[in-house]
Order: C-alpha cells, then structure tokens, then sequence
C-alpha cells in the first residue's frame, strides 16, 4: 500500500514568518508519535511566493484522518489555555491556507 503526502500550503505574509517558523519549533514532535507518521518537513520559499509548504507523509489515508480528528479534539478541549493576553489564542501566522493530497507512486533514495 502506498504512502499518502499532505501538503498544507500557507500563505504567510512577510512580517508573520518568523512567528511561523517559531510556531512549528515550539511544537516540535507533536506529530512524531503518531501511528501511521512517517516523515515531516516544514519548507521556507526562497523566491516568487509566499507559501510555506507544510509537508506530510503517512502509512495510510485513515492514520492521517485519525491524527487529524485527535489534533482537532486536543485543540478543542485546549481552547482558552493558549497564552496571549486573557487566555485568547495567537492571531494565526498565515492568511489562507490549502490542503493538497497525494499518494506516492515512486520513490528513491540515495545509492550506497
């Protein structure tokens, strides 16, 4: 069975990238324990966008919908906790998002 890729494409302007980028270091690992997680990068665009590509891979389909569901339950029961002034939660680093989904026909790796 092939793996599955999410990419989660993030508009994020100028000003906000460090706060983004600091945002993925702080929550670092929060992914890696999950069943099914198989690799995790977050990339930077070095020219000609303003898309950070937040990029997946999963065993399957249902591990990613899981870890999604669980993600979605912890925010849920976490909302008010999140710092900031009042308990309110960050103002979001990026200004749309988009989810795209593949699944890995070919691979390689380096020889030797």
């Amino acid at each position: 069975m092939p793996s599955i890729v999410k990419i989660n494409v993030l508009t994020v302007p100028a000003e906000q990238r460090e706060v983004l980028e600091q945002r993925f270091a702080a929550r670092a690992g929060a992914v890696e324990g999950s069943d099914g997680f198989e690799w995790f990068e977050l990339l930077r665009p070095v020219e000609g966008t303003d898309q950070y590509l937040v990029y997946t891979r999963w065993r399957s389909e249902e591990d990613f919908a899981a870890w999604m569901e669980n993600t979605m339950k912890a925010g849920q029961a976490g909302q008010g906790s999140h710092g900031g002034e009042g308990g309110e939660r960050p103002k979001p680093a990026s200004t749309g998002a988009t989810l795209w989904s593949f699944e890995v026909v070919q691979q390689a790796s380096p020889k030797g």
